[in-house]
This record gives structure tokens, C-alpha cells and sequence, in this order.
């Protein structure tokens, strides 16, 4: 832990864990850096990471798996008297063998639907399930999950990426209805979805178009962590960009 972290925005000493969720791709590995290297300003005192190669291994397509990995992480927190403080679900799906985003009605494809729709509404969703009541029911402690601008319905003024799009405005329905749960539970916590902007993964790095601002992970890890760092309940339920700005859901 670093002794010169912030205080939390309750005014509390707790630092707990921090878990993150797809620690194999691109922004969870960075994410899991940056964390493990105490530049979060929060400053958390375990860090734990999560994924489909991981041990345990968390495979949405397998609900069981996230069971025992949640089980996995309560004992882990257990022995050390730690509270699950921060949870940030890292994974995504834009293009791969089950598909390309579409460009036209005409590209709407039964299997690419499906796939991006497990990946980025289901899968998080069975997060919410099996996470979110390892939360602490008081004092300060957030969830993040990475959705993405494109999955606003209001600021949609291009078309195309129909899946991408709709699984990712799922995503943050689904966000929202658990922030209204995740505060009757406790008064202090956080639950949103972020925006980390275009970033030099496997997943973008096809799309990335000439002038476009185009991030390192490393880079986008340490905003999205000091937008989190910065957050108070009354931001819970909302769509949240890498430079703490509100986006239109």
C-alpha cells in the first residue's frame, strides 16, 4: 500500500482490494500495472486479476466459472481481512472470428449478435451477479465497467456497428439498474460505465482512422484510475469518459 495515497471520499483509511476483470487484454493488463504499482491514487493493499487464462480462469460462456472465481476472490480477501474496494470489468468484443461490426442492416449477422452481446452485456452482467455482494455494505467502494461512446444512443450520429453498439447501450442499462441496487445496499459506493477513448489495442487498432487521438493502455489506465479515484456516489449510474466528463446515455 502507499502510505502517501489519498484519503478515499468518505474520509476513510479502508484500502482493501482491487480486482480486475479481463486482465489479458490490452486495458486490463495495463490496468493491473498500474495498480499493482501503487500509482492508483487510491492505493489499494491487494490487487487481484481475473480472465480466461488466469488460475482460476473466468470464462463468460461457462457461468460456473465465474462462481468459483468469485468464490476464489472472497476467500482471498477473507485472509486478509481486506474488503473488495474497487472492481473494474476490463473485457470487450468488437471484431474477431465470429464477426466485423456492420457497416449496413444488410451485414446483421445470427452468430456475430450473439457473440458480442455475450461478451459485452451477458458476461458483464453475470459479473453484477456474482461480484457485486462481495462489496462492502459500507463505506466507499466502486465498480467500473468499460463500455464505450459509440454505445450512446443520444450522441449516435453515424450509424453503422449495429451489435457493437446495441451490446454496449445494454451494457450501460445494465450498469445503471445495478448502481440503483448497489446504493440501496450501500450509500457510499459507486457504480459506473467508462469510456477510455480510442486506444492502441488488438480490439481498435483495424478502425483507428487518420487524426484520430489514438491512446496507449498505460496511458488510458492511469485516467480511467484517477477519474475512479474521483468519483463520489451522486456520479454513480452514469457513462463516464477517460477525463471524467458525463456522456450522454
Amino acid at each position: 500500500m502507499n502510505p502517501n495515497s489519498q484519503t478515499p471520499a468518505d474520509g476513510s483509511t479502508a484500502r482493501g482490494a482491487a480486482l480486475v476483470i479481463g486482465a489479458g487484454g490490452g486495458l486490463g493488463h495495463a490496468l493491473v500495472q498500474a495498480l499493482s504499482a501503487d500509482t492508483d491514487p487510491d492505493g489499494y493493499e491487494r490487487v487481484l486479476s481475473l480472465g480466461r487464462s488466469t488460475l482460476p480462469a473466468l470464462d463468460y460462456d461457462d457461468e460456473a466459472s465465474l462462481s468459483a472465481a468469485a468464490a476464489w476472490v472472497a476467500q482471498q480477501c477473507a485472509e486478509q481481512s481486506l474488503d473488495l474496494r474497487l472492481l473494474i470489468v476490463a473485457t470487450g468484443f468488437l471484431h474477431g472470428e465470429s464477426g466485423l461490426p456492420e457497416r449496413s442492416w444488410s451485414q446483421l449477422d445470427t452468430d456475430y449478435l450473439s457473440h458480442v452481446f455475450r461478451i459485452n452485456a451477458i458476461g458483464p452482467a453475470l459479473v453484477m451477479k456474482h461480484f457485486l455482494p462481495l462489496m462492502p455494505k459500507q463505506g466507499r467502494c466502486v465498480a467500473g465497467f468499460v463500455s464505450a461512446k459509440v454505445g450512446s444512443i443520444g450522441d449516435n450520429a453515424l450509424g453503422g456497428w449495429y451489435g457493437y453498439r446495441a451490446s454496449k447501450a445494454a451494457l450501460n442499462q445494465l450498469v445503471k439498474t445495478a448502481a440503483i441496487e448497489l446504493t440501496r445496499r450501500n450509500r457510499q459506493s459507486v457504480c459506473v460505465a467508462l469510456h477510455p477513448g480510442t486506444l492502441a489495442t488488438a480490439l481498435s487498432q483495424p478502425f483507428a482512422k487518420t487524426g484520430l487521438t489514438v491512446r496507449t493502455p498505460a496511458s488510458a489506465a492511469a485516467e480511467l484510475l484517477s477519474v475512479l479515484a474521483r468519483l463520489q456516489a451522486k456520479d454513480s449510474g452514469t457513462l463516464i469518459d477517460y477525463t471524467g466528463k458525463v456522456l450522454p446515455w
